[in-house]
């Protein structure tokens, strides 16, 4: 086969806005114009009979082509107000997720120090759970309702959690009220953030999501470290009260930028809430395997990084304050600049690119030099937290190419209910692989799972090629 007979990749923009469709240009001669690969979806017109055949795939969108969806704003001062909205209620309740790693080593130091890691481990673990377990259910209810009142309802049972907080003491008080009540207020306040945002952007959805996600990396940065400033001066009950101020005023401001472009879905009340029927879509299915994957090692990183660090040959003991603040502002860098890659080449393929970076650096700096050395540890945390800020950020973007606006919250819900098992047993399990077999062990682990997720991820990007692989197609 000649240079020239090798298929080219061109986009095509159709009347709709914000749809875009892929196309194939095989050059052939009259001659053997009869040998040209068929389509496998969405075939067009023959754009010359002679010499040119033009294979479609529409891969940016879900088979359903409803109209009313096709009208995004992609901006104007509406929709960065609610972008901005979306950013504020991330910093208070995914910050604080990403962030709960100091919290759990001080809890293991002090109040809970007659528990072991993997028991201490628990009460995040529940915590991280049901914030993204229950999106199966605020994620209906958001395409049913919008998010108004969802949103206020769990603004006022956070700030009420993180208050409560101040006053615990004993195990089962942090189980019920930073496991129990905070991962049912942030379930509500992650999920509709991120759902409302795709109301509004669809073509640029990736770089959107990817700000509202920085709210959540800069809460990840700025809370440790108000912390470790706050524990020392003021003891543990004021600084829980801080940052209940804070989260106070983030929440209030974000339940009056939040606002729904579409109205609710009128098919959205006819669904069961549960949507189990979604997985016999292998797109979708297997698509959350990986997540399930990336959230044992998001999380499981995040959970046990403050705990690692203490098995450091001389680390100082503040060591893992700095690292998860280190490994969330690298991650603001790694939730925009992907995402606004994206846009241009594909969610598909640059949340690829980024899990297959993210599996090299754990393999060549993490393991092998992660606990022994402090600048390895910190080169680890800076890049890492690049890494899997993109697939935060791209996750849900990916998860919106699979369905139509209003069914958003529903596709994500379902997703992230699976996703969430994995958040409930990573850091206790974690935890063990430390204390029983070292902190190399549990970095093996890690590398493991992250190359599962990989592979389930092709197999996703593949499905959404109908099984006929395309290095350069926009996915």
């Amino acid at each position: 086969m000649d240079a020239a007979s090798l298929p080219s990749v061109q986009e095509v923009h159709s009347n709709d806005l914000g749809r875009h469709e892929l196309a194939y240009f095989t050059e052939t001669s009259k001659e053997e114009s009869g040998s040209t690969v068929p389509a496998f979806s969405n075939p067009q017109p023959d754009v010359d009979d002679s010499n040119k055949h033009i294979d479609t795939i529409n891969v940016e969108d879900p088979e359903t082509n409803s109209l009313p969806n096709d009208e995004f704003p992609e901006g104007g001062l509406q929709a960065w107000l609610v972008l901005t909205g979306a950013c504020l209620a991330l910093f208070a309740s995914f910050g604080f997720m990403v962030s709960i790693g100091t919290v759990q080593e001080y809890l293991q130091t002090h109040q809970l120090s007659a528990y072991t890691s993997r028991d201490i481990g628990w009460i995040p673990s529940v915590f991280v759970y049901l914030a993204l377990g229950l999106g199966i259910w605020v994620g209906p209810l958001f395409d049913r309702y919008g998010p108004r009142w969802i949103a206020l309802l769990g603004s006022i049972s956070y700030i009420v959690m993180v208050f409560l907080l101040a006053e615990c003491q004993k195990y089962w008080q942090f189980l019920l009220c930073l496991g129990f009540l905070g991962g049912i207020g942030g379930a509500t306040l992650t999920t509709t953030s991120l759902a409302v945002v795709s109301h509004w952007f669809k073509r640029r959805r990736g770089l959107a999501h990817g700000i509202a996600m920085v709210g959540s990396s800069f809460g990840g940065f700025t809370i440790p470290l108000i912390l470790r400033d706050t524990l020392p001066k003021y003891g543990y009950a004021w600084s829980m009260r801080i940052l209940g101020f804070l989260f106070f005023g983030c929440l209030a401001i974000a339940n009056v930028l939040m606002k729904p472009r579409l109205p609710p879905s009128p098919d959205a009340r006819k669904q069961a809430i549960i949507s189990l029927s979604l997985f016999g879509d292998l797109k979708f299915t297997f698509l959350t395997i990986s997540v399930f994957a990336f959230e044992i090692v998001l999380f499981g990183a995040l959970g046990i990084l403050p705990t690692y660090a203490n098995y450091g040959t001389g680390f100082p003991h503040d060591t893992g304050f700095y690292i998860i603040s280190v490994l969330n502002a690298s991650s603001c860098f790694g939730r925009i600049i992907p995402g606004y890659i994206s846009d241009s080449i594909g969610r598909f393929n640059t949340l690829l690119a980024m899990i297959l970076f993210t599996l090299l650096l754990m393999l060549i700096i993490w393991l092998p030099f992660g606990h022994n050395s402090l600048a390895a540890l910190y080169v680890f945390c800076t890049l890492f937290g690049f890494g899997t800020g993109s697939w935060m950020a791209l996750t849900p973007a990916c998860i919106g190419q699979l369905c139509e606006a209003d069914q958003f919250g529903r596709f994500y819900g379902t997703c992230y209910f699976i996703g969430s098992l994995a958040a409930l047993v990573c850091i206790p399990i974690s935890g063990q692989l430390v204390e029983a077999a070292g902190a190399r062990v549990m970095v093996g682990f890690m590398c493991a799972v992250t190359a599962l997720g990989m592979g389930t991820f092709v197999l996703s990007r593949w499905a959404c090629l109908g099984w006929r692989w395309r290095w350069r197609v926009k996915v």
